[in-house]
């Protein structure tokens, strides 16, 4: 009844076209077989008995089949094979009709017969396709036409035919404007000399300065080159493609990938795209199950974190989202930004995660079904200098949040962890691994008492280290010191660290509260994101450089400026004594719990209350010394 419920006038003007084409071709199989003689007279009083029941059953076929609900502008393969469908049924039901029905006890011979029911059955299937095909050639041909004429930018594709397809596909749509492709060029062999979608491909990457020259030659200069996903694999090798292009004078842009769930549309190449490793393929009906018609809340939503996940959460359909920060301007610009563009309930607070009375009375009266704790001091320099402030933020923070979320009613709480907080060798690493160590203790107990059932709140914590171009990122740090003309900082020639992108975190920490809350109750609190293999930051630096057309060392020198307070030459991404275990959810592992009892952590936290009060930094840091042993047991 849904469906039903949903029909237009233009649903019930298809209806109407279709019964007019089957009828047309019934009569045509009649006519034809029987060559208007004395046959096709004396069958027509009997054909018009049939008719309207015949026409009946049709209409019902034709929205089973979804023929009457299907726009006619984006007609394809698929609903050609349900016009193929449809006009099979109802051969068929001809043929039922003919041999078990009139024949024997009506004429005494067949009514039809086979020719008729053959020739029935291609006539259907041209005379329900002609009218379809005709507009959606003419809506094609406009299209192209507009598209050709409104100041379009001759255009080459770069990547495989199946990505060049799809966007082909929006610019026949409409999704994407204001470029004229004229040819592709592809990484792969089995797509040269090929056409798609009658574009040429033109030959491979490495010929796109012949092309461009041979284009140029005949009057019709390439002003654009559009890079595919797979343009960017690393065997595609993209930045060559970059730095071609600004030789050549061209502009240069991507298409997102459509397995994200981004639209069609071109952005910009950022140097970041250039820099990653194969992302890990996301589940995204997953991620929709989970979040769609949710109540969430994100602490430090204004963060480049916090702001991604309250982006996605809305994506996968959340019913309400509270954002709760500290800072005004970042919660200003993150609430803008999604009530641009968002159907949920967005609401924005200030609010800090230290005010354990505020928070608590947020929660409350929002009532959350997953909360999202992305609020917390991570800078490594600053916390050195400043740690006491990290241990108020990060622990008792942290504590406050899954409290709240816990007294209200909550059905999980995340909490974005780092690498930094396995054997930690920094006052970031140690207070977020308190903090883990809290949630995972806290989870552990709701699971004791809940004795075998599902516990009232699952408790998560989500490692991943440095995230491209998020706000202290040594990225945009190396973008700012090219483009100031240098030098651009490395602190130490061996410095290495594993990197991903903000999307790609984020996705990943919500299928880490999938697996914690899926059906088989697990004792895995800790999940770490499969990283891939870590990058050489001075290598990092000079690739920087020369994407940008420039020559490290000669036009951009790079300057050492030592290891600081806090740092290690390697992140690692399991502790010793957190042996992993493997979940089945791909681009997440997860470290077995290891941490101490609650009432262990209850005495540990009540001291260091009272150091806090007396900022006696002795004292705090000989309590985290001994909540975490193996804190410093790897600096360098």
């Amino acid at each position: 009844m849904t469906r039903l419920s949903h029909l237009t006038l233009r649903n019930f003007l298809i209806a109407l076209h279709d019964l007019l084409a089957t009828t047309a071709a019934l009569f045509a199989a009649f006519y034809l077989r029987f060559e208007g003689g004395e046959g096709f007279f004396e069958r027509l009083p009997l054909l018009f008995q049939i008719l309207p029941y015949f026409l009946a059953f049709s209409v019902v076929v034709f929205f089973v089949l979804n023929l009457t609900t299907t726009k006619w502008r984006f007609i394809s393969l698929p609903d050609a094979l349900n016009i193929i469908r449809a006009a099979t049924v109802l051969t068929v039901a001809l043929l039922v009709l003919d041999y078990i029905f009139v024949a024997p006890n009506v004429r005494g011979a067949f009514f039809l017969g086979k020719v008729t029911i053959v020739l029935y059955w291609f006539l259907e299937i041209s005379f329900l396709s002609a009218l379809r095909m005709t507009y959606r050639y003419f809506r094609y041909t406009r299209v192209r036409r507009h598209a050709r004429t409104d100041d379009a930018a001759p255009t080459l594709l770069i990547g495989r035919a199946a990505d060049a397809e799809v966007l082909l596909r929006g610019i026949e749509s409409g999704a994407i404007k204001r470029i004229w492709p004229v040819g592709v060029l592809s990484p792969s062999l089995a797509d040269r000399g090929q056409f798609i979608r009658n574009l040429p491909v033109l030959g491979g990457i490495d010929d796109v300065e012949d092309v461009i020259a041979d284009f140029a030659k005949r009057n019709k200069p390439i002003a654009r080159l559009v890079m595919t996903p797979s343009a960017f694999e690393p065997d595609a090798h993209p930045e060559s493609i970059l730095m071609r292009a600004r030789k050549l004078g061209v502009i240069v842009n991507r298409m997102p990938s459509l397995e994200s769930g981004d639209t069609p549309r071109l952005t910009a190449v950022a140097v970041e795209d250039l820099l990653l490793r194969p992302s890990e393929k996301i589940d995204y009906l997953r991620l929709e199950t989970l979040i769609r018609g949710k109540a969430v809340i994100v602490t430090g939503g204004g963060g480049s974190i916090g702001s991604e996940i309250c982006e996605r959460v809305v994506a996968f359909g959340a019913a309400r989202l509270l954002i709760v920060e500290n800072s005004e301007p970042a919660l200003y610009a993150v609430t803008e930004a999604l009530a641009a563009h968002s159907a949920a309930q967005i609401e924005g607070r200030i609010a800090d995660i230290r005010d354990r009375e505020r928070i608590m009375r947020l929660m409350a009266e929002f009532k959350p079904d997953m909360v999202f704790h992305a609020a917390a001091l991570k800078h490594v320099p600053i916390l050195e200098r400043d740690w006491s402030e990290g241990v108020k933020t990060n622990i008792f923070g942290s504590m406050n949040v899954a409290d709240a979320a816990l007294a209200a009613g909550a059905e999980a709480m995340v909490m974005i962890s780092t690498d930094k907080a396995i054997e930690p060798v920094s006052m970031l690493g140690l207070t977020k691994r308190f903090a883990e160590m809290y949630c995972q203790a806290l989870d552990r107990d709701l699971a004791a008492a809940s004795g075998g059932a599902k516990p009232p709140m699952r408790l998560i914590s989500v490692r991943f280290g440095n995230v491209l171009a998020s706000n202290g990122s040594v990225v945009p740090k190396f973008k700012a010191q090219i483009e100031a003309g240098g030098p651009v900082t490395v602190t130490h020639p061996d410095m290495v660290r594993y990197f991903m992108t903000i999307r790609e975190a984020c996705d990943l920490v919500i299928t880490a509260a999938t697996h914690a809350l899926g059906a088989q109750h697990s004792d895995v609190s800790v999940y770490v994101l499969n990283m891939g293999q870590p990058v050489k930051i001075v290598d990092l630096a000079e690739r920087m450089i020369r994407l940008s057309g420039l020559q490290p060392g000669y036009d951009i020198d790079i300057v050492f400026t030592g290891m600081r307070p806090g740092e290690r030459l390697h992140e690692i991404l399991f502790a010793s004594e957190e042996p992993t275990r493997e979940i089945g959810v791909p681009g997440i592992m997860a470290a077995q719990p290891n941490e101490p009892p609650m009432q262990t952590l209850r005495k540990w936290i009540a001291a260091l209350e009272q150091a806090i009060a007396r900022d006696d930094r002795a004292t705090i840091r000989t309590i985290l010394k001994d909540a975490v042993p193996e804190f410093g047991s790897t600096a360098a």
